[in-house]
């Protein structure tokens, strides 16, 4: 398991992670998402930079990611 990023904030209406990337990151990748209460892996099948759609990024970006469960602020994104 290799870290991409952490969750800065989570937009429940739309069930939207944003994720700080420290690593490259692409659709059709597996990730993990954990923190103190959350846990869950799924496939990157939605990705944004500033709401337009993506099918990479790299260490530095700020994404939005689809997801499947609520994550909350801190909770680290690995790559499986």
């Amino acid at each position: 398991m290799e870290e991409v990023g952490r969750v800065t904030h989570y937009f429940s209406k739309i069930g939207v992670a944003a994720v700080v990337l420290t690593a490259p990151l692409r659709l059709g990748d597996r990730i993990r998402i954990k923190g103190k209460t959350t846990d869950f892996e799924q496939v990157v099948e939605s990705m944004e930079i500033n709401h337009t759609p993506v099918e990479h990024a790299v260490a530095g970006d700020l994404v939005g990611i689809k997801v499947k469960e609520k994550v909350r602020p801190k909770d680290i994104v690995y790559r499986l």
